[in-house]
C-alpha cells in the first residue's frame, strides 16, 4: 500500500518498526533511519523472511535539514514517522514541509539547549503568559499549522501511549459516553522490575528532566504550577496492586485543554518507588541532571548526557523486567443529564512484550501507537491538511486498531476515583 520512513531506532522504533513489519498490506516497504545505520542493519536482519515488507536502512543526520532532505527525497516515503529525539521535531517538520510528505511523532518538541537565549526568550514569555514552566509543549509545532495547511499535508502529533492512547481514550469517552467531560485523570503505572538499583524506562534525559521538573494541572481555565512531586496520592491498580503516584506537567493536558470543550481540571498522575526517587533527587542536588556544558579536564561535558551514559540503555531492560504496566484516564461529567464517572486503560505484560518484540512494556505502549497512527495516516483515515494531535479525529478506527495489534482496552463503568 505504502511506504514508511522511520527516523530513529531506539527502543520505541524498534517495536515500531516490527509492528509495521507484521502489518505489511499497509506497510509495503518500511525504510529504517538513524545516526547508527548498524543498528537499522541489524533490526533489518532480524526481520528478514519474517515479512512480505521490503525494508532498507540509511544515514541520517536528523538535526541537520538538508541531510534530513537528501535522504526523504532519495527514499520518496509516503509518511515520515519520527521516532528520534523530541529535540530533532522541527528539523523532521522542515524536512517534510520541503518535500511534501505527511509527519507523525509520538512526543513533543523540546529544545536540546535549555540555555540557548533566543529559545529561552521565546520560553519564559510563554511561561509568564501561560503559567506553566516545563520545557516542552505545543507551541512551536502548532506554529506549523497554516504552512502544512497549505501545503495539503498532515502532522499527527503525540500518537504514542500518553500522550496518545490516553488522548483517544478521551475522545472516545467523549462521543461514546458523555455529552460533557468535567473531569479527566491521567494515570500512568509501570509495576515492572528490572532488577537494578537505579534506571530509566526510556530515554534518560527526557524522563530525568520531565520527572524533576515541577508539577501542574488544568483547572477551570488555567493553569496551576506546583513543586516537583509535591501532590501523592496512592491508588489500586487493576492487576498491578497498591502504588505511590505522583501530579506531574504532561503534554496531552495542554491539547486535551484545547480540544475537549467545556473540561474543568486534567490531572496527570505516575506511579513511583521510593528508591527511584531517592537516587533522582541524589543526582539532581549533585548537579548530574543539569542540561548546561561544563567544563572537566579541558572538555565541555553536559552532565545528563555522561548520566545518560552510565545508566542501562532502556532498550536493554526487556529481557529482565518482569510485571506489568497499567495506564488509562478516569473520566467524570454528565450523559443526558446525569453524572457519570468511566475509566478506559490498558494492562500490559513485560514479559509477554519481550516474547513477541523483545521489549520491555514501556517502549511496546508507545511504539504500537505509533504504528497505529500512522497507518491511519497512510490509508487516509485520519488525513487532513494542517497539524493536530490523536484526539482532534475520529477514536473509533485507532480503539479497533489498539486491540487488533496488542494493546487491548477495558472500559470500568464503576470505577475508584482519585481525590
Amino acid at each position: 500500500m505504502g511506504k514508511v520512513l522511520v527516523i530513529g531506532c531506539g527502543g520505541v522504533a524498534g517495536v515500531a518498526i516490527q509492528k509495521c513489519a507484521q502489518n505489511d498490506s499497509v506497510f509495503t516497504e518500511i525504510c529504517i533511519a538513524s545516526r547508527t545505520e548498524s543498528k537499522c542493519i541489524a533490526l533489518k536482519n532480524k526481520l528478514e523472511g519474517k515479512t512480505k515488507a521490503v525494508i532498507t536502512t540509511a544515514q541520517v543526520d536528523a538535526d541537520n535539514v538538508d541531510s534530513l532532505v537528501a535522504l526523504i527525497n532519495q527514499v520518496k516515503p509516503d509518511v515520515v514517522l519520527n521516532l528520534a529525539l523530541p529535540y530533532q521535531d522541527l528539523t523532521i517538520m522542515d524536512a517534510c514541509l520541503a518535500t511534501g510528505v505527511h509527519y507523525i511523532d509520538t512526543a513533543n518538541y523540546e529544545a536540546e539547549d535549555t540555555e540557548d537565549p533566543a529559545w529561552r526568550a521565546i520560553y519564559e514569555k510563554r511561561c509568564k503568559e501561560l503559567g506553566f514552566s516545563a520545557y516542552f509543549d505545543y507551541s512551536w509545532q502548532w506554529a506549523y499549522q497554516e504552512r502544512f495547511k497549505e501545503a495539503g499535508l498532515t502532522a499527527l502529533l503525540g500518537t504514542g501511549f500518553d500522550p496518545g492512547v490516553t488522548s483517544v481514550f478521551t475522545a472516545y469517552a467523549l462521543k461514546h459516553y458523555f455529552d460533557q467531560i468535567d473531569t479527566i485523570d491521567i494515570l500512568d503505572c509501570n509495576g515492572g522490575d528490572h532488577g537494578y538499583p537505579f534506571a530509566t524506562n526510556f530515554n534518560p534525559e527526557i524522563n530525568l528532566r520531565e520527572v524533576s521538573a515541577p508539577g501542574s494541572y488544568w483547572e477551570n481555565g488555567k493553569w496551576i504550577e506546583i513543586p516537583a512531586m509535591s501532590i501523592k496520592r496512592e491508588y489500586n491498580f487493576e492487576e498491578v496492586g497498591m502504588k505511590d503516584m505522583y501530579l506531574l506537567h504532561h503534554e496531552e493536558i495542554e491539547s486535551l485543554a484545547k480540544n475537549i470543550p467545556g473540561v474543568k481540571r486534567i490531572r496527570f498522575f505516575m506511579t513511583f518507588g521510593q528508591s527511584y526517587l531517592t537516587h533522582m533527587k541524589c543526582l539532581e542536588n549533585v548537579g548530574m541532571l543539569r542540561t548546561d556544558p561544563i567544563m572537566f579536564n579541558g572538555q565541555e561535558i553536559v552532565p545528563i548526557q555522561l548520566l545518560k551514559a552510565l545508566l542501562p540503555d532502556p532498550a536493554s531492560l526487556g529481557p529482565r523486567t518482569v510485571g506489568k504496566t497499567n495506564i488509562g484516564c478516569i473520566f467524570t461529567g454528565t450523559k443526558d443529564g446525569k453524572q457519570r464517572s468511566i475509566k478506559i486503560y490498558n494492562v500490559c505484560d513485560h514479559q509477554e512484550c519481550y516474547k513477541e518484540v523483545e521489549s520491555q512494556a514501556i517502549s511496546y505502549t508507545t511504539g504500537v501507537p505509533a504504528m497505529i497512527g500512522t497507518m491511519l495516516v497512510m490509508n487516509g483515515l485520519w488525513k487532513k491538511p494542517g497539524v493536530f494531535t490523536v484526539e482532534e479525529f475520529d477514536p473509533d478506527p485507532y480503539m479497533d486498531a489498539l486491540n487488533k495489534w496488542g494493546l487491548p482496552w477495558v472500559v470500568d463503568e464503576n470505577p475508584v476515583l482519585v481525590d
